[in-house]
């Protein structure tokens, strides 16, 4: 099999536990390291799927490596690629195939529930979902929907949380979280949380229960992407 191509924007934000299912299931897999001056390469044909991780700058800034990403998830998609977004990659996904990404009414960081959207039970990707679990959160910018795309889940403060158009995932939560990511962001954002606001959760809140919460989140994680391989 081809490897997947894995899209980082940010050194703390790897493909976390997504990697480990990946190398559980035999899948090789490949980094693109965004954030160490990568460059985008330009071509789909030694890769059987892409993937884009999350990161602190927006969708909207002008970087040139964002516009170079928009393209090849067009082109995956056109192709019949799969593809797979989170946070800011579920945004990167929003955008390129017609959606816009605007800021949310909420900030949203911790442990939040989602559920299920209305109908999405009856789809392929709905009917491997719970009707609700809780998620991890950390973004201030939400997607809307590209023409065409079914919406998957939402949350209390972010309306939409994920999405599926064609061979393409695209999530706003991250379910790729491991006990030692999550203690990595809480201290390396630890500024960000001091401002609180919103839908922001204390460090101490976050970190309360952590081995359950990402037992539990992987679980779901473990369905959502056992799904997206078989695509592969």
């Amino acid at each position: 099999m081809k490897p997947v191509r894995i899209f980082r924007h940010i050194d703390c934000e790897g493909p976390g536990y997504l990697a480990e299912v990946l190398e559980r299931e035999g899948v090789p897999w490949e980094l693109v390291a965004i954030d160490q001056g990568a460059a985008v390469p330009p071509t789909l044909d030694d890769v059987s799927g892409l993937v884009f991780m999350g990161g602190p700058m927006s969708v909207n800034d002008p970087l040139p490596w964002i516009a170079q990403e928009l393209r090849l998830i067009r082109q995956a998609v056109e192709r019949g690629i799969p593809v797979l977004g989170h946070c800011l990659g579920g945004q990167l996904i929003a955008r390129a195939l017609g959606g816009v990404v605007e800021p949310n009414p909420l900030k949203e960081i911790g442990w939040h529930p989602v559920r299920r959207a209305n109908g999405a039970e009856t789809s392929p990707w709905g009917k491997v979902l719970p009707a609700e679990f809780l998620a991890f959160h950390w973004h201030g910018e939400t997607f809307t929907l590209p023409p065409g795309a079914e919406l998957l889940l939402e949350s209390e403060a972010c309306a939409r949380q994920a999405f599926a158009i064609g061979p393409a995932l695209a999530l706003q939560c991250h379910v790729e979280m491991t006990e030692a990511l999550v203690r990595e962001w809480v201290a390396r954002y630890a500024d960000e949380l001091s401002r609180g606001g919103g839908a922001v959760q204390t460090a101490e809140a976050m970190l309360e229960d952590l081995p359950a919460r990402v037992a539990g989140l992987q679980r779901v994680a473990d369905a959502l992407y056992a799904r997206w391989i078989r695509l592969l």
